[in-house]
């Protein structure tokens, strides 16, 4: 990977699915992909249940804060091709106003933004980055297109920027 081109490395926190489609007889074995740009990480697989807990943490290399995380959720299938269960988009740039804030100390749990659902994001319900433990975390709700039903909800979290080989929080 070029380190050269990035501008920080992100913490993204895949913590659970509500209500996923059921893809098998009477459940699924839900996982996530998650693509930004060249790289892809993916969840491990939850046998048989709708409503999973993965609570994974990923870390992406940031290198346009105009690039969308693109999630994907797929059944696994043992014989045959996995199953798309929905997908999602994160647009960081609200993420990014926030920490671009410069801000000091402030109290826990202080909403710095909060971001509306409308028809240009995934956002099933209010999303706001929130000051806990000296950074900011945004956690949402993103409700999956092209799908009968679902939506998984992430964080985002400690995003530290790399600038002139110095660590920024």
């Amino acid at each position: 990977m070029d380190n050269n081109n990035i501008l920080g490395l992100l913490k993204l926190r895949i913590k659970r699915g509500i209500n996923l489609a059921i893809r098998d007889a009477r459940a699924s074995d839900p996982y996530v992909v998650v693509n930004m740009g060249d790289q892809k990480l993916k969840t491990r697989v939850i046998k048989k249940n709708c409503n999973p807990d993965w609570n994974e943490e990923l870390t992406l290399s940031v290198k346009d804060i105009k690039t969308p995380i693109h999630l994907t959720v797929y059944d696994k299938d043992t014989f045959s091709v996995d199953d798309k269960m929905g997908e999602a988009e994160i647009d960081l740039k609200p993420y990014v106003q926030c920490k671009q804030m410069g801000l000091g100390k402030l109290p826990n749990g202080c909403s710095l933004k909060r971001i509306q659902p409308d028809r240009t994001n995934y956002l099933a319900e209010e999303s706001s980055c929130i000051w806990q433990n000296g950074k900011i975390v945004q956690e949402m709700f993103l409700r999956l297109r092209n799908v009968e039903s679902g939506e998984i909800l992430v964080e985002l979290s400690g995003l530290m920027l790399l600038v002139a080989g110095a660590y920024h929080r």
